[in-house]
């Protein structure tokens, strides 16, 4: 089964790609969409841990609220 890029923005994209990989149009299509295909798969289980850090936060607030310290802040996105 063939692949046909019609839309000349993508065989634009798809031919730049495979010129800066040297491999083939093919190849780098399906390596974009493999890559793609990865960031997606980790979105989901991301996302999740993001709520779960909002919700313990939420519960450690307690119904007034608090107000979060740069360094809070910088422990739930990861920075050091």
């Amino acid at each position: 089964m063939t692949l046909q890029i019609r839309d000349e923005r993508a065989r634009e994209l798809a031919e730049k790609l495979a010129k800066k990989r040297n491999v083939t149009m093919t190849a780098a299509v399906i390596q974009a969409l493999e890559e793609e295909l990865r960031r997606e798969s980790v979105k989901a289980p991301l996302a999740k841990r993001v709520a779960e850090i909002a919700q313990d936060l939420k519960r450690q607030a307690g119904p007034n609220g608090r107000v979060l310290s740069k360094d809070e802040i910088d422990d739930m996105w990861g920075q050091p």
